[in-house]
């Protein structure tokens, strides 16, 4: 598996130097790092360990002006050669890089002091010592210190044995299925257009496939692939990779873009992180600090939100927020490294507990979700991460970047954990999931609307789906929604009949006064037969308002003892099958019918005619045709 090595150090300790003596390959390029005599920039070369085995070298600058050059390039790096000048021992920079690494989950390296044909050997000794005190407390306290001088070749092929001991013994995680590639080079290329450099930190892209550019969210396709100046078909994880791009322009694209395949990331102006502050801060860091945040080749300007404290004393760690001006793409398990704002410094590094974060409230529950997910694994992230999300849940692809599980990992614990119902699948087009825990929270408030419905209105069969719905299920998903109420009529925890849904133990009841109402409103229409009253005259004869008549004639309508014709109208059920009787004797001798001879065979004046024969259009008995109507289904 390749192996990506990177240098760390102050300034004109000879890292570059050393880099060309072990590889022959000259990492400064820039006339002005040349005519400074200065690493500016990233500078890339290899190795050839064995015939079988390249080893990737980054090259990083040693300025503190250029801090922010060697976070970029120390983020896709798997092990470090820390370099220090025998002369001079350990400064500044050889602090602040070897924090850096430290906070950017680094755990192997070697040390190398270079320059060692400027010092006598009392010297040496005296610096090897100090170093050896220096480097007890870090992840390199074990690793070997090697005295070499790229000038004599002194200690190189003791370097290079070393060295490949580490790289063909070290096993990187990366991930193999979600292609990333932080941008850290752009330039053309005449004849070939846009070409941009980066480490593949993770899955593999080959030549001819689409790309897509984050945060920009636009769409190229892979043209071609070079890795260490030699063509190639495709690039994976841990390799120095170029990549030319189809249809873009270099000004259309910027240091610290990441590419990845369309639609696998999902940028965002919020992330959840997990900080680590350095016990070397020189002050506490209080809420809504702005700071130079670095992930992967970006750096920008960003604010911490502090959700549990009001500031984060020095060596302490914590939940909090971090919000940028633009989105940002990354990954659950990201390292970024925090520099003050001014003066410039590392104060801080930070995990990704959540790469597509959202507004939480300080002191809320929420923060606990998160303090618990920073310390989470495997099927408990997924748990975590859907109860942030709440009701609109997190679609599969979310969950890839918000877990960093492999896709058939992923697929796999899901799959189990919907069948132990802690996880719900409710849009199966966009594969959206949602806890278990909110679809039975979901029930509840279903159940309970249902409950206090029946309470408040006992002569009402029940609620309609929108009814059901209301004001309380408004952040709810649509889809959501309707899932969980389908599988509760399937449990038949809820009843569904015609446009109703009810409780099981739900029946209708009447009030002693409601039921004499009941049976004067039937002897109304039962004794009026086919010219029953109007809706008015009903009133005016029972002395009532609306409203006090309108639950027991919609009690009536959903028993089928009455039938609506339209507001100003209601049958009796006999009535209606007694004018459906009459409709289909006079069609058995006659093809069509007008309102007059509806009016002959019924009795009815105009007023009841119209409204009939529409309704009797409604129920499918006839149809209209010009003024006339035909009995439905002849001929």
């Amino acid at each position: 598996m390749p192996v990506i090595m990177g240098t760390a150090g102050h300034i004109d300790h000879g890292k570059t130097t050393l880099i060309k003596a072990l590889t022959g390959i000259e990492c400064d390029r820039l006339v002005e790092e040349k005519k400074r005599g200065i690493t500016i920039e990233l500078g890339f070369a290899f190795m050839d360990l064995d015939k079988d085995f390249r080893l990737g070298i980054i090259d990083v600058p040693g300025h503190e002006k250029f801090v922010k050059n060697m976070v970029s390039g120390a983020s896709g790096i798997d092990f470090v050669l820390l370099v220090i000048a025998a002369d001079e021992g350990v400064m500044p920079q050889t602090r602040e890089h070897l924090d850096i690494c430290t906070l950017l989950g680094i755990e192997t390296g070697l040390v190398v002091l270079t320059k060692t044909d400027m010092v006598d050997e009392e010297w040496l000794e005296l610096v090897q010592e100090d170093v050896s005190e220096y480097l007890q407390n870090s992840f390199l306290a074990d690793a070997p210190i090697i005295p070499v001088s790229a000038h004599t070749g002194q200690g190189l092929e003791d370097l290079k044995s070393q060295l490949r001991e580490i790289a063909s013994s070290f096993k990187p995680h990366r991930r193999s299925d979600l292609f990333r590639l932080p941008v850290d080079r752009i330039f053309s290329m005449k004849g070939h257009g846009t070409v941009i450099t980066g480490t593949t930190v993770s899955g593999k892209i080959s030549v001819g496939e689409d790309i897509m550019i984050y945060p920009l969210e636009i769409t190229s396709k892979v043209r071609s692939l070079q890795v260490h100046g030699e063509q190639r078909q495709d690039s994976q994880a841990g390799m120095r990779t170029a990549v030319n791009l189809h249809g873009l322009e270099k000004e259309d694209l910027e240091r610290g873009f990441v590419l990845g395949r369309p639609d696998t990331l999902f940028p965002s102006q919020v992330w959840d992180l997990e900080l680590s502050y350095l016990q070397s801060a020189p002050k506490p860091l209080k809420h809504r600090t702005q700071i130079h945040f670095h992930h992967g080749s970006k750096e920008v300007l960003a604010r911490i939100y502090l959700l549990d404290r009001d500031k984060v004393e020095p060596g302490e760690k914590c939940v909090c927020q971090v919000r940028f001006e633009d989105p940002m793409a990354g990954v659950y398990g990201d390292r970024c490294v925090l520099r003050s704002f001014s003066p410039l410094r590392t104060i801080a590094g930070a995990r990704i507990i959540n790469p597509v974060g959202g507004k939480i409230k300080r002191f809320s529950r929420d923060v606990q979700i998160l303090e618990k997910l920073a310390q989470a694994r495997a099927e408990e992230v997924i748990l975590l991460q859907l109860e942030l999300a709440g009701s609109r849940g997190l679609s599969q692809a979310q969950l890839v970047i918000m877990t960093d599980m492999e896709v058939k990992e992923l697929e796999k614990k899901l799959q189990i954990m919907g069948g132990r119902q802690e996880v719900f699948l409710f849009d199966k087009d966009k594969r959206i999931y949602v806890s278990g825990d909110m679809v039975r929270e979901i029930e509840k408030s279903m159940m309970e609307r249902l409950e206090q419905f029946h309470s408040d209105n006992p002569i009402r069969e029940g609620l309609s789906r929108g009814e059901l719905s209301g004001k309380w299920a408004r952040d709810i998903p649509e889809k959501l929604f309707f899932s969980v109420l389908e599988r509760l009529i399937r449990q038949e925890q809820i009843i569904s009949e015609q446009e109703y849904l009810r409780l099981p133990s739900h029946k209708v009841s009447l009030a002693a006064d409601q039921e004499e109402l009941k049976k004067k409103i039937m002897s109304a229409y039962n004794s009026s037969g086919i010219q029953p009253p109007t809706v008015k005259k009903l009133l005016e004869d029972l002395d009532l308002k609306m409203k006090e008549i309108a639950p027991v004639l919609r009690m009536l309508q959903n028993q089928g003892s009455l039938v609506k014709i339209n507001e100003d109208f209601y049958f009796s059920s006999q009535a209606v099958e007694d004018l459906k009787t009459r409709i289909v004797g006079f069609f058995k001798s006659n093809e069509e019918m007008g309102p007059v001879e509806f009016k002959e065979i019924t009795g009815l004046s105009r007023k009841f005619a119209i409204p009939l024969l529409e309704f009797m259009d409604k129920e499918k008995l006839t149809i209209r045709v010009g003024d006339k109507r035909k009995l439905r289904g002849r001929g």
